[in-house]
């Protein structure tokens, strides 16, 4: 309980003094107007409420990750609470509230914009193309984990495509209308759901008296009952995505770029959301700490999605055990139909199609549904379809977090000089490692079956010296001026 309680204060700490830290030096600017004062289009520039935007970033950047993932995570032992708690402050959360920022400042453009402004055009036109299929790939992943949750939890006897049917015809509905119709209004709620569900598990922590938390003193060795095929490095920085840094994060930053109305609100509810979803996944990995280490007969077999059904039925009434499992639902849910909207937002801004009539939007959405619907189908298919698209959405997620943190880096070194953007170049090494690691020494999803792992490793770390070089960040930004032309004269 003490590495717990100790948790989550570094992170409360991390939020009022590091971010507080950032926020100066990157000159955030109370008095400049912002993309949803001077671009307010009524469809996705929509100036709302601080309060309700801080919510509906948590909501959207939360899904299933903070849960399904911290509990996978929770498989290596304590060392998963460290890098929440440090991933999150100097890794995740600088990457949202920074990737936000400058989103704002660059007219609320979308995130290959800000790769090719600050990494080159080649990166942009990669980076479109890549983030797009992600934000499809999570599109489908959160059809599948509701869907099955619904199913197994409280509509056993339906037809297995009954719930997906059903909730990707809400995806299309929420990814078309303005954003303040729908996403603004319920958003909120379901977020405050997820807030709560956290709270129900703290209560049983202290309410249950046989529930002893793991401490960080009875060791960080791998606990994981595959250790040797799962090394700490990397693959428990894979699996805990969203708990800790997440690519999916700056991809819905610029939806609440566009609705921010001063920039002061960008150090809460970027950086704030983050820390908040550091603390909900450092609460879940907690509690399948527990499972796995003094109830592992419960978790035989077990995904991240059945154990939240094992903790909620072990602990809770009944009633609390449902709202629990709706909660993660609606988690799920409620990331699904914002990856469709981005990757909407992304292909329009790169064919420069404006997003105003309601028949250009469902134009471009057509094909995203499409080829969402496609991967969807797969990975019902069979249960290894779906742990394939999983893992393939981990790594490219972990992927495009690397990337904006280069472009980041260039952002920070251009603008801000004087050593800044050591703050984000740290973090975009260690994570350009994580994911080479990932195909190099990974023997499931990797080249590790064929590679020793010392080899794996040592071409990783070849990879994350010449990085830098790769990336180019001290480049000079191009392409922002003529993308926001393009939205000007959209406007008009």
């Amino acid at each position: 309980m003490i590495t717990f309680i100790l948790s989550i204060v570094l992170l409360l700490l991390g939020y009022f003094i590091y971010s507080k830290w950032l926020g100066d030096r990157i000159a955030i600017n109370p008095r400049r107007l912002t993309p949803a004062v001077t671009m307010e289009d009524g469809v996705d520039y929509v100036p709302m409420k601080p309060w309700r935007i801080f919510l509906i970033q948590f909501l959207n950047i939360a899904g299933v990750g903070p849960i399904c993932g911290a509990i996978m995570g929770a498989q290596f032992g304590t060392a998963s609470f460290l890098w929440i708690v440090f991933g999150s402050i100097f890794a995740g959360a600088m990457h949202d509230f920074i990737a936000g920022f400058m989103s704002m400042r660059h007219h609320g453009c979308s995130l290959p914009e800000l790769h090719g402004a600050f990494l080159g055009n080649g990166a942009k036109q990669v980076m479109r193309y890549f983030t797009v299929f992600l934000m499809i790939l999570v599109g489908a992943v959160f059809v599948k984990t509701p869907a099955q949750l619904l199913i197994d939890q409280f509509t056993p006897g339906w037809q297995i495509w009954i719930w997906p049917v059903i909730i990707f015809a809400y995806y299309l509905v929420a990814t078309l209308v303005p954003i303040d119709k729908l996403i603004g209004k319920i958003y909120p709620i379901f977020g405050l759901l997820l807030l709560l569900m956290a709270v129900f598990i703290v209560v049983a922590f202290f309410v249950h008296p046989d529930v002893h938390l793991v401490e960080i003193w009875d060791g960080l060795e791998n606990r994981h009952p595959q250790a040797p095929k799962n090394p700490i490095f990397p693959m428990m920085f894979v699996s805990i995505a969203c708990g800790a840094i997440s690519g999916f994060h700056a991809t819905q930053s610029p939806l609440m770029a566009r609705c921010m109305t001063n920039e002061r609100q960008a150090r809460p509810i970027f950086y704030g959301a983050m820390i908040a979803e550091g603390i909900v996944a450092l609460v879940w990995a907690a509690a399948a700490a527990y499972f796995f280490h003094d109830k592992p007969e419960l978790c035989v077999g077990k995904g991240g999605d059945a154990m939240v059904g094992v903790i909620a039925r072990e602990w809770f009434t009944p009633v609390l055990a449902t709202v629990t499992l709706l909660g993660v639902i609606s988690a799920a849910v409620t990331s699904g139909d914002t990856a469709l909207r981005s990757a909407r937002l992304i292909v329009a801004d790169m064919f420069r199609i404006d997003q105003k009539p309601i028949v250009m939007r469902i134009l471009v959405a057509i094909p995203i549904f499409v080829i969402s619907g496609g991967i969807l189908v797969f990975s019902f298919r069979d249960a290894q379809g779906f742990q394939t698209i999983w893992r393939y959405f981990a790594w490219a997620n972990q992927v495009l977090a690397t990337v904006t943190l280069w472009a980041i880096t260039s952002f920070l070194f251009l603008r801000r000089g004087k050593g800044m953007f050591v703050v984000s170049l740290i973090p975009a090494l260690f994570m350009t490692m994580v994911c080479a690691s990932f195909i190099f020494v990974s023997q499931t999803e990797g080249l590790g079956a064929f590679i020793p792992r010392p080899w794996g490793y040592a071409i990783s770390a070849a990879i994350t010296l010449f990085a830098p070089v790769f990336s180019g960040f001290w480049r000079q930004k191009r392409g922002i001026d003529s993308w926001r032309n393009m939205k000007q004269s959209q406007k008009k």
